[in-house]
């Protein structure tokens, strides 16, 4: 679960008041229909209200860096090694930081890097292909990791995470991302 701060609560609070203006409005209403059906639509809207003011608040007040990032391939055991540092740039508390990495066969020896590059096996190829112990192999894996708890403003914590490297990959493409939650 996310770490709360101060922002949290005050939007929290906020929401919490119009929930109460909403749901005494409601109660005003002489239909009985009108009554359940604004009662609903208040507790739907302040729900949904309370879900995304976490996300958008995590956005603004949870800032997480990455540095020193290396990659090292274990061949014997064929893996390979992520270390670096994270950072919490940000002045509150954060719960969990998460650390990304998306590897791409070929990315940097086709030039280009974009979503229809490379191929997608259809349900139809591998219906066929199995038959004939012919396998397709994926292009891209994405790997994600959690690399730091309770992480306090302006500390570093240092990381390392390992998975199976795909032997057939060739000239490797990186793409990393971490964010705080």
């Amino acid at each position: 679960m996310t770490a709360f701060n101060y922002w949290h609560f005050i939007t929290f609070g906020v929401i919490f008041l119009m929930f109460i203006t909403g749901t005494l409005n409601a109660l005003k209403q002489k239909e009985k229909k009108i009554k359940v059906g604004m009662f609903i639509s208040v507790l739907v809207i302040t729900s949904l209200l309370a879900v995304f003011s976490v996300l958008v608040v995590d956005k603004y007040t949870k800032k997480v860096s990455l540095y020193k990032l290396k990659n090292r391939r274990l061949l014997s055991t064929e893996q390979i090694i992520y270390s670096g540092v994270v950072k919490n740039k940000g002045n509150h508390l954060i719960g969990k930081v998460t650390f990304q990495i998306k590897l791409v066969n070929r990315g940097h020896l086709a030039g280009n890097v974009r979503a229809g590059s490379f191929y997608k096996s259809s349900g139809f190829f591998d219906f066929f292909s199995h038959g004939l112990n012919m396998r397709t192999q994926p292009q891209s894996i994405t790997k994600e990791f959690v690399v730091a708890k309770n992480l306090k403003p302006g500390v570093s914590q240092a990381f390392r995470v390992y998975f199976k490297y795909p032997p057939y990959f060739r000239g490797t493409s990186q793409f990393t991302k971490v964010w705080g939650h």
